[in-house]
């Protein structure tokens, strides 16, 4: 596991939090091995319809206490143990980031430790190059609310590509609630566009739109057809979850494969929530050897959002004097990954 040049010598505990949609996650890392020493989650499921921000935040807000007590035992660490408390500040929905950062600004001034601030996105990133080993790669981040291809050059991550529009994670979880597949939208580790699109029947793909321009994605119009296309076949439901599925995925592979042959890249990384899909882990995987290029996909448990990630980056963040006053602590909701510093990469 690569640490980009962080000092190893003493070790460093650090504590993450992370809320930014719907889940309340806290892990606490070191810079010593295993690095991880817990990452305990509790999510938030709408009983109807989509996550409504209001509802999850009062979910994230109950579970708080119970999720670090827990996280502590399971790390078997006392916050007298603690060197700095991470926190998600974005991006994401602002009522659910603030009770992330509410909780991090209590228990950095409570107890007297340095508040480290993190960015989601790069969480996602920093925490798959920790297990994959990787030293520079391409990146696949790909959730319910972000679609992006990144590499890293000139002491940030930079955006190769991104979607126009809608995420690849919200266009399944979208189709699936006005088909009346969901919630919930995953079914014992698997989407439910997926399970449906097992049910089709032949190989033949229908027509619905494929839409990369350039570098970029856009599945507005997909999504849109592919409800047209329910309500006037609702019997070929299962063969419209297999195309949606199929062409959007392509549609990832392709920018993906765009941005690996003009990074000059050698690995390929898939991270974020969508990242748990075997398929579109077999798509890029398939591209990325037959360009000569190592693949590695985050797996679930670290995959989706997490408390982990936020800890093991804040981990690298403190140790290069990133942090920030409690007082001035702020969420962003559109904190985008190409405005961070990324100090110990460079």
């Amino acid at each position: 596991m690569r640490l980009h040049g962080v000092p190893g010598d003493k070790e460093v505990i650090v504590l993450g939090i992370e809320s930014t949609a719907h889940t309340i996650g806290v892990g606490v890392a070191s810079n010593k091995p295993p690095h991880l020493l817990a990452n305990v989650n509790r999510r938030y499921v709408p009983a109807s319809g989509g996550i409504h921000p209001r509802e999850a935040s009062r979910f994230l807000a109950e579970n708080a206490p119970g999720v670090l007590e827990e996280a502590l035992k399971a790390s078997r660490l006392g916050m007298d143990e603690i060197d700095a408390v991470a926190v998600a500040l974005g991006p994401g929905m602002g009522p659910c980031l603030r009770v992330g950062a509410t909780v991090a600004r209590a228990l950095a001034a409570y107890y007297e430790k340095p508040l480290v601030p993190v960015n989601h996105a790069v969480a996602h990133i920093e925490i798959g190059i920790l297990l994959s080993g990787f030293e520079d790669p391409l990146v696949v981040y790909v959730s319910g609310g972000n679609t992006a291809v990144i590499a890293f050059k000139e002491g940030k991550y930079r955006t190769f590509g991104e979607t126009l529009d809608v995420a690849l994670g919200n266009l399944l979880d979208t189709f699936a609630r006005e088909a009346g597949l969901a919630p919930p939208y995953v079914k014992g580790g698997v989407h439910v566009v997926h399970l449906c699109s097992s049910e089709a029947r032949g190989e033949e793909l229908l027509d619905l739109p494929y839409v990369v321009k350039g570098q970029d994605v856009s599945f507005s119009g997909l999504l849109t057809a592919a409800l047209k296309m329910l309500r006037e076949r609702p019997s070929s439901l299962p063969e419209i979850c297999r195309s949606l599925v199929e062409i959007s995925f392509s549609m990832v592979t392709e920018v993906a494969e765009r941005g690996l042959a003009h990074t000059g890249k050698k690995e390929v990384l898939l991270t974020g929530g969508v990242a748990a899909s075997e398929q579109l882990r077999e798509k890029l995987k398939v591209m990325a050897e037959s360009h000569g290029a190592k693949f590695y996909g985050v797996p679930p448990e670290y995959a989706g959002d997490n408390g982990a990630m936020i800890a093991w980056t804040g981990v690298l963040a403190h140790l290069r004097g990133v942090r920030v006053d409690p007082e001035k602590a702020l969420v962003a909701q559109r904190w985008r990954v190409d405005e961070v510093e990324v100090p110990w990469r460079a």
